[in-house]
């Protein structure tokens, strides 16, 4: 489970340059300036967020721990943050939905069967999210050395040394075997009738998985959706241009944290051709590598709007639930006011090049 969540495609050069990219920029702190109260605000497609940070669409929770999505969407209310549904979570869209009040986006693909993708967009309308996010990042998969090691694949393949470590952790058994079925809550049954099992239905997802997908599938998918939408992987100045021109009004420069296409640039690299080909005409977002505090002032200083988290609140959900996911959150917000501090800004919304080192 541990690799899953902590690994990358092949040599996973670009899972380690997309948290190495931030060390390349050097901030240069002011002096003699008034930082006794700091706004780390940020409105964000529409939406008044306590921080510059959105927690990324991630599936499969209840993998790493048996409340899954339902430990993670409680924190973000709290902490008002909005909250990314994955449309391989192991909680549906109805349900995630009716766990409070607060912001909540639906990641979603264009799968070959378009009635899945209508289906799924009706259902988020009718459950009220915010917004939309389209992954274009997954034409298939990519390969993961960790997970094949593991035998973390379809279908399972447990190698001697997998099945060992499994043993050496009854509590995670424990759970699997006395919680209700893990599955891919907002697709079960599609795969035929009575199918629920996360395997089977990871089975179906990957078979609709479509080469074919261009620009006017997006084109249409923002008319049906009607609202703020969002194309997730995003790495070209080009492609987050023509994205806006159709109609999209957030991009999030990814590379799927690193788990798909080996030696793709990193969000952070990305960012400064796309702030200048956008010219503030829609929200960027940089998903991927996010691990401190001041890799948040970074990305701000560069022109992202905000960033966005996956692994480091997934961290925090295996180790302790609902407790670890606030304790990371928390991580993040104590370091990005110490580095606001110490850098003499006392608005993230101020935040610019100024504050980097040429």
């Amino acid at each position: 489970m541990f690799d899953y969540i902590d690994g990358g495609a092949e040599d996973e050069v670009t899972l380690q340059r997309n948290q190495a990219d931030f060390c390349r920029h050097q901030l240069v702190p002011r002096v003699l300036t008034d930082v006794s109260h700091i706004s780390l605000k940020r409105r964000i497609q529409g939406i008044d967020s306590s921080l510059p940070l959105i927690l990324s669409p991630t599936g499969g929770n209840r993998l790493f721990h048996p409340a899954g999505e339902r430990a993670v969407v409680p924190v973000a209310e709290r902490e008002g943050l909005i909250y990314s549904l994955s449309s391989m979570a192991t909680h549906d869209i109805e349900t995630v939905a009716a766990l409070g009040r607060g912001p909540k986006w639906f990641q979603i693909y264009v799968w070959k069967d378009r009635g899945v993708v209508r289906e799924f967009i009706a259902r988020c309308k009718a459950s009220g999210y915010h917004a939309l996010i389209l992954t274009v990042d997954v034409q298939t998969f990519g390969y993961r050395e960790r997970d094949l090691r593991n035998g973390f694949t379809l279908p399972p393949r447990f190698s001697a040394a997998s099945l060992l470590d499994l043993a050496l952790h009854p509590a995670w058994w424990w759970n699997v075997l006395t919680k209700p079925t893990i599955t891919l809550a907002n697709v079960a049954g599609k795969a035929g009738a009575g199918v629920q099992s996360a395997t089977a239905l990871s089975h179906y997802t990957a078979s609709q998985l479509d080469t074919r997908v261009t620009f006017d599938d997006l084109a249409w998918m923002i008319e049906a959706w009607g609202g703020p939408f969002l194309v997730k992987g995003i790495a070209h100045a080009a492609d987050a241009r023509r994205v806006t021109e159709l109609g999209a009004s957030g991009v999030m420069l990814s590379n799927h944290g690193g788990r798909q296409l080996d030696h793709a640039i990193s969000p952070l690299r990305a960012l400064p051709d796309v702030v200048a080909a956008l010219e503030g005409r829609a929200d960027i977002i940089v998903d991927g590598g996010i691990r401190r505090g001041s890799d948040i002032v970074k990305a701000l200083c560069l022109g992202a709007t905000a960033c966005s988290i996956g692994r480091p609140y997934l961290y925090g959900l295996a180790a302790g639930g609902e407790a670890g996911v606030e304790r990371a959150v928390h991580l993040l917000k104590g370091e990005l006011l110490r580095a606001m501090t110490l850098l003499g800004c006392d608005d993230v919304a101020k935040l610019d090049r100024h504050f980097l080192a040429e």
